[in-house]
């Protein structure tokens, strides 16, 4: 089972449909029926664009970014998704904070609620810094479909880890 370590933590009956799925090869044909399309936001100043409008729409009093931007250091297989940072430096009096969040390039040509989940995934942690219950209202109230978009999400990377790179979405 440790191809299913994405998922390794969900019922066992999922865990059997997942490997229904990996054994006839078609786990990448229920995402791509799924998600069929790619989002447009290739670069990091569209991408900043859109997870600032996120922000403002939905968290409005949390601390401006300052930067967000695709990081194709960030090793999705092994590390994370994408990551947050809250940096704060004394500069004379004065204590300036700079908020960052780095999403993995790979998504760059991913579905939209792919790219998303893992925006509104960062943005809740400037409001909530735990994984607890309240981190996952906030991420429900962003994105009312999280946890299943969450669950594809861990499907494409058992994909990508088995299989490969998949086609690249249109």
């Amino acid at each position: 089972m440790d191809s299913l370590k994405y998922i390794n933590h969900y019922s066992e009956s999922t865990k059997k449909q997942v490997l229904e799925l990996i054994a006839q090869e078609k786990l990448g044909e229920h995402l791509k029926k799924k998600y069929p399309t790619a989002h447009d936001v290739k670069t990091d100043k569209a991408l900043f664009g859109y997870v600032n409008e996120l922000k403002s729409s939905y968290i409005k009093n949390a601390p401006p970014l300052s930067k967000v931007l695709y990081d194709g250091k960030i090793n999705v297989i092994h590390n994370a998704l994408g990551t947050h940072h809250f940096i704060s430096r004394v500069q004379g009096a004065k204590l300036k904070s700079k908020n960052e969040i780095r999403i993995a390039s790979m998504f760059k040509s991913a579905p939209l609620e792919f790219l998303e989940m893992i925006a509104v995934h960062e943005l809740s942690h400037f409001k909530a810094k735990e994984h607890n219950r309240a981190f996952y209202s906030l991420c429900e109230y962003m994105q009312p479909s999280y946890h299943q978009v969450e669950f594809d999400l861990r499907l494409y990377l058992t994909q990508m880890e088995l299989f490969g790179k998949m086609d690249e979405w249109n």
